[in-house]
């Protein structure tokens, strides 16, 4: 399946503000709120991919180019595993490994929001490549 790869990076910098904001508060509520859009993203069932199929794009023209989306899926698998160890750092007491993985995932939902550089997608990308038998 193809998509519009302005759609990522707009839930890009939705998830950089989530994240932002639980780094300055330390709201753990807030962390699982956004482990799970991590989650529906990696089912293909985003909210922010919906705001902005319904809301955003009519507002712009078509792509230039669209993109799989299995890395940008894969990406979000990626930022649930930050937000799962981030939770686990808030359940048992250690905000440094709370506040680390989160400001691991902002870092991330960062530089593809600001840059369009998705480190998941890059990875993703990366171990196909590494894949036995696979043809570069």
């Amino acid at each position: 399946m193809q998509i519009d790869p302005r759609g990522p990076r707009f839930g890009a910098a939705v998830t950089s503000v989530v994240l932002a904001v639980v780094l300055v508060t330390q709201n753990p509520w807030l962390l699982a709120a956004q482990a799970i859009v991590f989650a529906l993203g990696a089912a293909d069932a985003s909210p922010y991919g919906l705001v902005f199929r319904r809301f955003v794009r009519p507002r712009l023209g078509p792509p230039a180019e669209t993109e799989d989306a299995a890395p940008p899926r894969f990406a979000q698998a990626v930022g649930l595993g930050f937000a799962m160890v981030g939770l686990i750092g808030f359940a048992a007491g250690i905000t440094a490994l709370a506040l680390g993985a989160t400001a691991a995932a902002l870092l991330a939902a960062f530089l593809n929001a600001a840059f369009g550089f998705c480190l998941g997608c890059e990875t993703y990308l990366l171990i196909r490549r590494l894949q036995p038998g696979r043809i570069q």
